[in-house]
């Protein structure tokens, strides 16, 4: 080989290695940054969203509110058991507390439907200062209407048994 055949191979094989030099560092840099990249992006886990007050409030009503069959049933059952003796009386007094749990819901529902629309009940829609008191004192109520028809409920179930 002349002289002048070595001097191209060589800048040849130079410019060849230098080419797949660049490339190497051009691919590296882009993989590497491609993994910084995806790296970086990590999602945090999703946290569980705690129940919004609205959320509790409904919560409590879908609880009870399928027990107004069960009162309407307990009444039925009660109702012909109803004399003048002492444990005829013991069913009016459960049949009367089954009444004013029932009547109790019937009034808490209708009030809160006056207090709040569709969209802040169903949807989450933002309350105003106002509405959010008044959320307060509905938590309150329908917890409290919650222990009033389990107690008649139960008391009912229990005079039944008894007697």
């Amino acid at each position: 080989m002349t002289l002048f055949a070595e001097l191209l191979t060589a800048l040849f094989c130079n410019f060849v290695l230098t080419k797949i030099l660049v490339m190497t560092f051009k691919t590296t840099t882009v993989f590497l940054s491609l993994f910084l990249i995806l790296v970086s992006c990590k999602t945090e886990p999703k946290k569980e969203e705690l129940p919004s007050q609205m959320e509790e409030v409904m919560a409590v009503h879908d609880e009870v509110m399928p027990k107004m069959g069960t009162i309407s049933n307990l009444i039925a059952d009660l109702k012909p058991k109803v004399d003048s003796t002492e444990v005829g009386k013991e069913y009016l007094k459960a049949i009367r507390d089954l009444q004013g749990a029932h009547k109790s819901m019937m009034i808490w529902m209708q009030d809160f439907g006056k207090r709040f629309d569709y969209e802040e009940i169903m949807n989450g829609k933002e309350l105003n200062a106002e509405k959010q008191g008044w959320l307060k004192e509905e938590e309150i109520k329908v917890n409290e209407l919650r222990e009033k028809i389990n107690t008649s409920i139960a008391n009912a179930e229990r005079v039944l048994a008894e007697n």
